[in-house]
């Protein structure tokens, strides 16, 4: 299923999805599986990540995605905030006191593509979820 602002092609030339005046939405996920998709998504024929938060404590990681993502996110073990535009600008200094940004907006596209970032954290719980069962 395509979602309102997925590429089907993460290769596509069409560029980042947009950051618009309207916000942007955030993908939120433990700390661990996040990293994890950060790496693949880096680690793909083309650096597919967008701005990254973390929180203070270390627990979780967020995810910048494209405005109405979070009407059709529905992804186990993870959670998509519509902003609308409040409080999550795209600027050097975090937006919420405590956190930080792990990639930072000047070093990243405009926001991760959901469809991408679905499969990226799907294959992030993939290697977890072997690596728990090596021990």
């Amino acid at each position: 299923m395509v979602d309102a602002g997925m590429r089907t092609d993460p290769n596509a030339g069409a560029g980042a999805p947009a950051v618009t005046a309207d916000g942007c939405d955030l993908v939120t996920v433990p700390a661990r599986q996040g990293l994890e998709a950060v790496d693949i998504l880096r680690r793909g024929a083309v650096d597919a990540v967008g701005p990254v938060l973390h929180d203070g404590g270390g627990d979780t990681l967020g995810f910048v995605v494209p405005p109405g993502t979070a009407a059709a996110w529905d992804l186990p073990g993870s959670t998509c905030t519509r902003t609308d535009g409040r409080g999550l600008r795209l600027a050097p200094e975090p937006p919420v006191e405590g956190s930080a940004w792990l990639v930072p907006p000047a070093e990243a596209d405009l926001a991760t593509d959901p469809a991408v970032l679905r499969r990226a954290l799907g294959e992030a719980a993939r290697l977890i979820e072997a690596a728990d069962n090596c021990r």
